[in-house]
């Protein structure tokens, strides 16, 4: 199954993440299928690939609690439904 989920990277304390989609028996680190958007926690910066993000969603892939709450706020799955 394919999850939408958040990567890690950047320094310590410094931390960052892409918003990527990757099989769900894949380490958190490890190699994405796509890369979707970027989420900085610090300073609450979001960018998102709105329609490759809606694309996965319509094939299936199921988003990690948190990916769910950031396209909440950025009102990505009104355009699922549409």
């Amino acid at each position: 199954m394919i999850k939408l989920r958040l990567k890690r990277y950047g320094k310590k304390r410094e931390v960052s993440y892409r918003i990527v989609a990757i099989n769900n028996t894949s380490r958190r680190d490890g190699r994405p299928l796509e890369e979707l958007g970027f989420f900085n926690p610090r300073t609450n910066e979001i960018k998102l690939d709105v329609p490759a993000i809606v694309k996965r969603l319509k094939e299936g892939a199921q988003p990690t609690q948190t990916v769910r709450s950031i396209l909440q706020k950025a009102n990505v799955f009104e355009q699922v439904r549409a």
